[in-house]
């Protein structure tokens, strides 16, 4: 519950791309703990009116916690963007998984569904 800012975190490369902004690898540097920024960019979230949007998916990261789900670690503003600095999952995202893993049959099968 202390607060934390852009500089308690180093950043590494970036693992995605989004409408608002983009996904880095990031470490804490007071433990070294690896973590995703989530950075959304101030101007684009004002320009497509995503600031509310923002916001709800702040309270659902901090509410949840599910091993299959990626859970807030601290939140945090710059100048130009919202950071939602959240737990690091390997693996990729659903809709990797759904669409590139066998390209020639996309989706899951029931068992894997059903996991």
């Amino acid at each position: 519950k202390q607060p934390v800012g852009a500089d308690a975190f180093a950043e590494f490369r970036v693992l995605g791309k989004g409408g608002f902004g983009e996904v880095c690898a990031c470490q804490r540097r007071a433990t070294g703990k690896m973590y995703a920024n989530k950075r959304l960019n101030k101007k684009r979230l004002k320009k497509r009116q995503g600031y509310e949007a923002a916001l709800v998916e702040k309270r659902i990261l901090a509410r949840v916690h599910s091993r299959f789900i990626v859970s807030l670690a601290c939140a945090f503003q710059t100048k130009t963007d919202l950071c939602l600095v959240m737990t690091i999952m390997n693996g990729g995202d659903l809709r990797y998984h759904i669409y590139n893993v066998d390209e020639e049959n996309p989706g899951f099968l029931e068992p894997r569904a059903g996991f």
